[in-house]
């Protein structure tokens, strides 16, 4: 114990560093934790599609959804995602609605979005695509 106090002295900058991190570690967890968009691994997606009809979007590049995208995913363009063009989305407004992205990252803005344009039932891939075809999960190729 006396070499951790010592090392913690000697070090004040990567100290504060490590402390740091640590608090942004539990900000997020804690946001993560409170936020009303969920994060559901590829298997809650699943079950969220055949037990309440959930509709999957996808908003990756035009490219990347023409070369593999989930079944029956509908896809929304990086245009209508910066003007909050939802109105395609209007008839699925009651049903959960999982918006998937290629790791999970960009996917959070978007689905906070719709939150905020009355979609309730908004929530996200937890890892995006890679997530959904790391798990040998089934993909639609065009």
């Amino acid at each position: 114990m006396e070499q951790f106090s010592s090392f913690l002295a000697g070090n004040p900058m990567l100290s504060a560093a490590w402390v740091g991190i640590f608090i942004a570690i539990i900000v997020t967890t804690i946001r993560i934790k409170m936020s009303p968009i969920k994060q559901l691994s590829p298997q809650e997606l699943t079950f969220a599609i055949n037990r309440e009809d959930g509709v999957v979007l996808d908003i990756r590049a035009e490219k990347d959804f023409k070369n593999s995208h989930i079944i029956e995913a509908k896809h929304i363009t990086a245009e209508k995602l910066k003007n909050n063009d939802f109105t395609a989305l209007e008839k699925y407004k009651d049903k959960p609605i999982i918006v998937v992205c290629a790791g999970g990252i960009t996917a959070s803005k978007a689905a906070d979005q719709l939150f905020k344009a009355g979609f309730n039932k908004a929530s996200l891939l937890k890892g995006g695509m890679n997530a959904w075809t790391g798990a040998g999960l089934p993909v639609v190729k065009k």
